[in-house]
């Protein structure tokens, strides 16, 4: 009998996106084998000295932490002074994927499309004009280190601007305002470290109360509907998968990540950010995208464990 691999499910943490880390967890412990695997818990915002002082005793990581102190390299940076393998992005990459505006950067300097962008400053909540001439409204606001939509708004005056900017500065002193692109939203899942497969396509259609795939649309059960596979034409599916291997190369990312485009009306895809730890509840994106490839969630769960081993 192979002995176990003991693996450390890292879940919880501090940031606005505690409560959806700690469902996809309950879900992955649900699906990890147990002839396979020796899993025990730590949540940083209470076992972080734990988590240290068992260091010795752990084969591998899996990380289920989303937004800030998670998702940003920090606890990327902390496994690997622990010398503990993990899944996905390193410090680097998770760094890049977490700032919107130095992740258009790459994207752009990779040669992909993005939408026009500026950043904000609090200055702008008081006198949104000079801010509002130089991108055509309507525009997305966004806090530039947040998940989830959380502290994002859509303006169409500069009214709806300024009330924006004042929502988006409570979650993060940096905020990036730019050009609403009107069209089909999907997301491709990438798998692999050097060779890299593309997932199928999944197009999202928030529900018609929801201006966008906010946080409510996207938690809510019933509230959006997702397509798997997405039901575009062969060259616009081979174009957004190939767009979200580029992503995802631009990024310096490794393991997997799942990069969310707008196909628009034109039929122009634009790149609007990647995820470096997808939400991982069985009807996620990501799951859903690999089941349609043929790996149930179970599968991609053991897919990203021996790519983290590798």
């Amino acid at each position: 009998m192979a002995e176990k691999i003991r693996l450390a499910l890292i879940a919880g943490g501090k940031s606005g996106e505690r409560e959806v880390s700690l469902a996809g967890s309950r879900g992955v412990l649900a699906a990890l084998d147990t002839n396979k695997y020796q899993v025990s818990q730590y949540d940083p915002a209470t076992d972080l000295a734990r988590l240290v002082g068992d260091a010795d005793k752990l084969d591998v990581a899996f990380i289920l932490l989303h937004g800030p102190l998670g998702e940003d390299g920090s606890m990327q940076g902390t496994l690997d002074l622990l010398g503990i393998p993990y899944q996905g992005a390193g410090v680097l990459g998770s760094a890049l994927a977490m700032d919107k505006n130095l992740a258009k950067m790459m994207y752009r300097e990779a040669g992909l499309k993005v939408a026009n962008w500026q950043m904000a400053s609090s200055e702008d909540i008081d006198n949104p004009g000079p801010l509002a001439a130089k991108l055509n409204l309507p525009v997305v606001v966004k806090p530039v280190r947040q998940g989830s939509s959380l502290g994002m708004s859509i303006a169409h005056n500069e009214e709806e601007l300024a009330a924006g900017l004042a929502l988006a500065f409570k979650y993060d002193n940096e905020v990036m305002v730019e050009e609403f692109i009107k069209g089909r939203e999907i997301t491709c899942g990438v798998l692999g470290n050097k060779e890299l497969i593309p997932l199928p396509l999944v197009e999202i259609i928030p529900g018609a109360e929801y201006p966008f795939f906010d946080y409510q649309a996207k938690y809510q059960p019933g509230a959006s509907k997702e397509v798997c596979p997405a039901e575009f034409d062969a060259e616009t599916t081979r174009k957004a998968q190939e767009y979200g291997m580029m992503a995802h190369r631009a990024l310096h990312l490794k393991g997997y990540s799942r990069t969310d485009m707008m196909v628009a009306e034109n039929g122009d895809i634009y790149v609007i950010e990647t995820n470096t730890i997808p939400g991982m509840t069985p009807t996620s994106l990501l799951p859903q995208a690999a089941k349609a490839f043929g790996l149930d969630f179970g599968q991609l769960l053991d897919r990203l464990i021996e790519l983290a081993m590798e």
